[in-house]
């Protein structure tokens, strides 16, 4: 056999193997024999570089030389699908798609796939000859970034598929998933590392693929679950069949995908499939129903943003009942104090819960806790526990209401109420440990400073060491008394005095923001500092002047006076000021602003594939926007995102306020 005969074998081979454990769940050798077969692969082509191939599997543990992302326009546009919540409107969706298309005979003459909807990012593939030529992530819907080489590292995705009978050409959609085993060894991996964890496998997968290191993203353990298929040659004229073709060309198609005629059948897949949707090795966030006939889709069509023959059904958030412990009272940066829930351990949409926020004193006292309560928990999102309700049937006898503390639970102070509101205060300020090590840690944040290697923990370790009792004290840390403490290597030392430095270039905006004056974001610091240019000019500016500025009202210029009244404050300043960190914000330059959004005011909601948010917010400001963080009747656009929150829509809808997506901001400030 000649080598090029014995590097076609292995190939063929090893995409077998590899289509047999990731895909097929029934691998027929173990994987010593896979890494032999893969070794003498690797030797073969290594003395035969003429008979190399791109798509070999060998080739898929990535490269660290991959370059900056490409946009490509879809061949036909990735659309979002609508979305509900109960079995009524779908059933209602069933009846419109009859109707359309003018059957009085009920969804028999209609019938439907059910499939689940994977809770990761979409993807588009494309196929030709039977190789695999290009990975495009859904972006806007209109186009997307080429990951191809990312994609090529996911071995449940075939490079090469074997003979059958697929199109010449085809494009193949699917989600892009992190597995729940793979998400904790992540996290693992991370929290080893002193690194931030991701929230959720939907995040982790995300931006594993949008990683510039291909090499790193073969070690992250992707996978790919496929749901639709695209050609002039279709196998079939129905969905189902095609996907059933799709699986037997190597592809992971999901076994929940189901054919069903009723809808009585609808109804139960619904039912079965948000109980056992918990044994599932991914994260999932509802079902997806298609109608299976392809000319009726075609008949059926298409809304501006969405298919009229499909529809999402979202699961609701996932409940569980769980015994609370005992509730703590924890003190913020600016002093609020939270209750918060520590319960009994509880699994919850793929993870353990321990903990939820109880937020005020009027929710402790609305949901009416007691001692030892049972209480249901669920998680907004899929991500954020909360606190919903408590089983009164199951209280314990003689059990006492849960009180609100009077005292801060750390120095003792006595709390004062803030007028208004239903929050707490301990006004010990500059004297209350968790405020201070609060600050400082807001102070090191990505948003702020962004100084690497200091964390929630490390805050709190420089604190008690007495290394950093104050914000200016990060830059008089040494190497010597960093390497002293427990907990801190020489490479987390290295880390956090290079952030240290690195901080000295962080612009002025920042700098105010990371100051921690209340009532003063990251949107009101970038104002404040562009309007007074500096900070001397801000700590002698009268009530009036804040007023002036844009969105600084009475509260918040009072707020912006009494930080700087307080003197230990002006001498944190200065420094601030000796260590180098920046006072004054750079001339800018006001060649490119425009005026085209003068007067507007603009709320941003929802994740985009284009701009980050505060690129977005940038661009509103610098075309004369200005950007509001809530609906109202004052709101002239909003600019909306995947993912979007509903209740931001649905108040949007209310008030007839125009919703734009990215293309439409982007084609309105002229960079379309």
């Amino acid at each position: 056999m000649t080598p090029s005969e014995r590097i076609k074998e292995l190939r063929e081979q090893l995409n077998r193997h590899n289509r047999l454990y990731h895909v097929e769940n029934a691998p027929e050798i173990d994987d010593r024999q896979y890494d032999m077969l893969m070794k003498e692969l690797e030797k073969l082509e290594h003395d035969n570089p003429d008979l190399d191939d791109p798509l070999s599997p060998s080739h898929r543990v990535g490269s660290d030389l991959s370059k900056g992302f490409t946009q490509v326009t879809h061949s036909r546009p990735m659309l979002s699908l609508g979305n509900t919540y109960s079995l009524e409107e779908v059933n209602d969706w069933i009846d419109r798609c009859n109707d359309s298309l003018g059957n009085s005979g009920g969804l028999l003459s209609v019938p439907l796939v059910g499939e689940m909807k994977y809770d990761g990012t979409s993807i588009s593939l494309t196929y030709e000859h039977g190789r695999l030529v290009r990975a495009v992530t859904r972006g806007d819907g209109e186009k997307g970034d080429d990951v191809t080489l990312n994609v090529k590292t996911i071995r449940s995705i075939p490079l090469v598929l074997p003979t059958g009978d697929w199109p010449e050409s085809f494009e193949i959609r699917g989600e892009i998933v992190l597995p729940w085993k793979e998400f904790d060894r992540l996290n693992e991996e991370r929290a080893f590392n002193e690194e931030p964890l991701f929230a959720n496998p939907r995040n982790a997968a995300a931006g594993t693929l949008k990683m510039l290191d291909s090499s790193i993203v073969a070690k992250r353990g992707l996978d790919a679950y496929f749901y639709y298929l695209l050609s002039d040659e279709l196998p079939v004229d129905n969905h189902y069949e095609n996907m059933l073709k799709a699986r037997e060309w190597g592809f992971k198609v999901s076994d929940v995908m189901t054919l069903l005629h009723s809808a009585q059948e609808v109804d139960d897949f619904i039912n079965r499939w948000d109980i056992e949707r918990r044994n599932l090795p991914v994260a999932t966030d509802g079902l997806v129903f298609k109608v299976n006939n392809l000319r009726q889709q075609l008949n059926l069509g298409y809304t501006a943003k969405s298919p009229r023959w499909a529809i999402a059904y979202k699961f609701a958030a996932e409940r569980a009942q769980t015994r609370l412990r005992e509730v703590s009272f924890e003190v913020g940066r600016m002093g609020v104090i939270t209750p918060v829930a520590n319960l009994d351990p509880v699994l919850l949409s793929g993870t353990i819960v321990k903990r939820a926020s109880l937020h005020n004193e009027d929710i402790v006292k609305n949901l009416d806790i007691h001692e030892h309560d049972m209480l249901y928990v669920e998680k907004g999102g899929e991500i954020i526990p909360k606190i919903t309700g408590v089983d009164t049937d199951a209280r314990e006898a003689g059990s006492r209401p849960v009180e609100f503390v009077t005292h801060c639970p750390d120095c003792g102070t006595r709390l004062i109420r803030i007028p208004g509101e239903a929050a707490w205060l301990c006004p010990n300020k500059y004297g209350c440990r968790p405020q201070i090590i609060g600050r400082l840690e807001h102070f090191v944040g990505r948003n702020m400073m962004d100084i690497e290697g200091v964390g929630d923990e490390n805050c709190s370790l420089l604190y008690d060491a007495g290394l950093v009792k104050d914000i200016a004290d990060f830059y008089t840390l040494t190497t010597p008394a960093l390497r002293e403490l427990d907990r801190v290597g020489p490479r987390t030392a290295d880390r956090i005095l290079e952030g240290v430095e690195a901080s000295k270039s962080v612009t002025f905006d920042r700098v105010l923001y990371a100051l921690s004056i209340p009532y003063v974001g990251a949107t009101l610091s970038r104002k404040v500092a562009r309007a007074a240019k500096n900070i001397d000019a801000i700590m002698s500016m009268s009530r009036e002047e804040l007023i002036a500025i844009d969105d600084v009202g009475p509260r918040i210029a009072d707020s912006i006076i009494e930080h700087f009244a307080y003197q230990p404050n002006r001498v944190l300043v200065e420094r601030l000021r000796e260590a180098g960190v920046q006072m004054s914000m750079p001339e800018e330059d006001t060649s490119d602003h425009t005026t085209i959004l003068d007067g507007k005011s603009i709320v941003i909601s929802g994740v985009f594939a284009l701009h980050s948010r505060d690129e977005y917010k940038a661009l509103i400001e610098k075309n004369g926007g200005k950007n509001v963080g809530s609906i109202s009747k004052k709101t002239d656009y909003v600019l909306a995102g995947d993912n979007m929150g509903p209740s931001k829509l649905e108040k949007a809808q209310k008030l007839g306020i125009p919703i734009i997506n990215e293309s439409q901001f982007l084609e309105m400030i002229g960079q379309a």
